[in-house]
């Protein structure tokens, strides 16, 4: 089961940079020109999960699995995307295919980085993305109405359920507002399938300068009001000292962030925010050979969280020996869990809760 979130942006606002930080690689190039990222650019990262060293220290594990997520560097969008300027088609292309998205603002001053529209305003940037990606769904949802006009007139019943489910949305985005704000209530999968822009969920990210990486900066204040004013989630990072992380070995980094002010890096924080942005919670399996983290959605019952592992476990689904995470900790481990009355057997109907601790019962 594989979740992405794809990292866009206007050029020269640090999009390629974050990427190559959150990767720790060169994969993508951060050049100070608009288009350098052509194709999107693909990395997994590790899910950082304090969870996990601990009940590996219990469970006696020889190895510990972190869960993972996938970033998509995708090239700069310039004003007139939706009708194809700069390379508004394949941007729009490449972003129909993620599940989230991470928007890097511009929060910083530097002359020798130059901004497309010739001022560093994150508002300003943040409007102009987000109506590129109204007027494609605009155009998108315009040409779908009027054939499924034409079916439900001929009491076709699933065209009418789409009409019904597409006019608001419809009316939205012609009001000027994205297809997230008008989504019917439980349709949220339904919408998901007509694959519109603005109906996926956006995390904004506040690429700040090093002084300002801890605290943040004004322009970083006026994006957090922007993003609580839409529901929304706001996370300040400085790409630049991200970059400087990702490139120290792993023991000397907690160090360097600490005399930068940092409790973490802004790295984990984005990785946590695009993990909680796509709904999803994580459940460990510990055994002396591994101590494993595994990714589902909310809501998950025990046999599609099985199924993540392997579809067998789903096929024969029996029951789930389940501990919470506080109780295994707290019992050190399954015999003290059990011996406590803290391991319960859950059936098909459970629903599986972040940080559980499943043992499965399948038969093939």
């Amino acid at each position: 089961m594989g979740f992405n979130c794809g990292i866009v942006g206007l050029p020269n606002v640090g999009k390629s940079t974050l990427f190559n930080a959150l990767t720790a690689t060169v994969a993508a190039q951060a050049a100070n020109y608009p288009f350098c990222t052509i194709e999107p650019n693909i990395g997994r990262v590790a899910v950082p999960d304090p969870r996990l060293a601990a009940l590996a220290t219990i469970g006696k594990s020889v190895k510990i699995v972190p869960t993972s997520l996938e970033f998509v560097d995708i090239a700069g969008l310039v004003r007139g995307a939706a009708k194809g300027e700069g390379l508004g088609n394949q941007f729009l292309a490449n972003i129909r295919e993620v599940d989230a998205i991470i928007h890097v603002l511009r929060c910083f001053e530097d002359d020798d980085v130059t901004h497309v529209e010739g001022s560093i305003d994150p508002l300003r940037d943040a409007e102009t993305v987000e109506t590129e990606l109204m007027l494609a769904d605009l155009e998108s949802l315009q040409k779908r109405v009027p054939n499924l006009q034409k079916k439900a007139r001929g009491n076709d019943r699933a065209a009418a359920a789409e009409l019904a489910l597409v006019e608001p949305i419809l009316a939205a985005l012609e009001a000027g507002k994205p297809a997230r704000t008008a989504v019917p209530a439980g349709e949220d999968e339904a919408v998901r399938r007509l694959n519109l822009l603005t109906a996926k969920p956006v995390l904004f990210v506040c690429n700040v300068e090093e002084g300002s990486a801890a605290t943040g900066n004004g322009q970083s204040a006026r994006v957090a009001a922007m993003a609580q004013a839409q529901g929304a989630r706001a996370v300040v990072v400085s790409a630049a000292i991200e970059a400087e992380v990702a490139q120290l070995p792993e023991g000397e980094r907690a160090e360097f962030l600490d005399g930068l002010g940092l409790v973490d890096s802004g790295l984990d924080r984005v990785i946590r925010a695009g993990y909680d942005l796509l709904g999803l919670v994580t459940y460990f399996t510990v055994g002396p050979k591994e101590t494993r983290a595994w990714t589902i959605t909310k809501g998950t019952s025990a046999p599609g969280a099985a199924g993540v592992i392997h579809g067998d476990f789903e096929r024969g689904f029996i029951a789930c020996e389940t501990i919470a995470y506080a109780d295994y900790i707290a019992c050190q481990g399954e015999a003290g869990a059990r011996e406590a009355g803290k391991l319960r057997i859950e059936g098909r109907t459970y629903i599986v809760q972040d940080g559980d601790v499943l043992l499965f019962r399948f038969n093939v």
